[in-house]
């Protein structure tokens, strides 16, 4: 069977929008109807004239499109989940609270942000505490904001980029479980200890090595990589900030080392584009996505079976809302 061709004759037949990621497959990437970051693709799935939404991505993404839409259907091909959200849940939350507590910090003094790559169960009981989401392009500004509060920030889940956006605004930061309590007693921001494995991938030894090679290269990375390499790269920005950087602000003759997901890198451009890792850093649960799937997705409407619905119950779409709604805000 062409895959391919039957996703394009269902796409004209079925009431039905399919969005994918920056990091998914090729193949899969080039049937979205709307390409895009994780938030920029729940916005415009929001604004999308169809019923139902195919999302090619991970599951914390299928489900902000149905927080924000909640009266669309939202299908995933496959619900493949992103492991740094994994590495929250409620429980974890809560429990990091308590040693927030334990350390004299109640939690009239906390305010949780949390980035996007979250469940919206964690999104929730960040809503409940009157915590904001936010996105690598927009933690800056998020933030700014919180701190207006006079309150300590706590960030989840990602430890690099709550210590990064620290860094930049010159703010101390200290990792629960990591740092000592005395730090985290002292800390502007405090940082819930998780990451991206992906990001994790790229060191200074890969910067030493390409600059070594070309004096004149251009090192960009995600905010999402340790901060010794954000702090040797010449660009840091979210995946669509480094998309523009690399292909609207730098003149093609430029030879540029991205640091980060390998299918968005090997997109941008091609000669002069090298991706910073002797490895290739693939995102392992977005390339579980096939044409097959997406098919299968696209066959379980026509079929009104709905396989891989994402079903988020009310009281979580209420609180998960109101945390993305002051996002909007800012």
């Amino acid at each position: 069977m062409n895959y391919k061709e039957e996703i394009i004759r269902l796409k004209k037949e079925l009431d039905v929008t399919i969005v994918a990621h920056f990091y998914q497959r090729d193949e899969v990437f080039e049937m979205g109807d709307i390409v895009g970051d994780s938030l920029e693709l729940a916005k415009r799935a929001m604004a999308a004239p169809t019923k139902n939404i195919i999302f090619c991505g991970v599951g914390f993404m299928g489900e902000s499109v149905k927080v924000l839409s909640p009266e669309k259907r939202v299908l995933m091909p496959k619900i493949a989940c992103c492991a740094m959200a994994k590495m929250i849940d409620v429980e974890y939350f809560d429990e990091n609270l308590k040693i927030l507590n334990n350390a004299g910090i109640s939690n009239d003094d906390i305010l949780p942000i949390t980035y996007i790559n979250s469940s919206a169960a964690v999104k929730a009981a960040v809503g409940k505490m009157g915590g904001y989401v936010c996105t690598s392009s927009n933690a800056f500004k998020i933030i700014q904001k919180g701190l207006t509060s006079g309150k300590k920030i706590f960030f989840v889940p990602d430890r690099c980029l709550g210590q990064n956006f620290a860094n930049q605004m010159k703010l101390k930061s200290a990792v629960i479980g990591m740092d000592s309590i005395e730090d985290v007693k002292n800390s502007d921001i405090i940082c819930y200890n998780g990451f991206c494995s992906v990001h994790q991938l790229f060191t200074v030894e890969d910067i030493e090595f390409y600059k070594e090679k070309y004096p004149d290269i251009i090192v960009a990375v995600h905010p999402e990589c340790d901060v010794k390499v954000v702090d040797r790269a010449d660009f840091v920005g979210s995946t669509s900030q480094l998309i523009k950087f690399i292909t609207e602000e730098i003149s093609p003759e430029q030879k540029v080392v991205v640091g980060t997901e390998y299918n968005m890198v090997n997109r941008l451009r091609d000669k002069n584009t090298y991706v910073l890792s002797s490895t290739k850093p693939e995102c392992p649960t977005m390339n579980e996505t096939t044409l097959e799937d997406l098919y299968n997705a696209l066959m379980s409407i026509k079929n009104e079976t709905y396989d891989n619905e994402i079903v988020v119950p009310q009281d979580v779409v209420k609180y998960a809302k109101i945390a993305l709604e002051k996002m909007f805000e800012v």
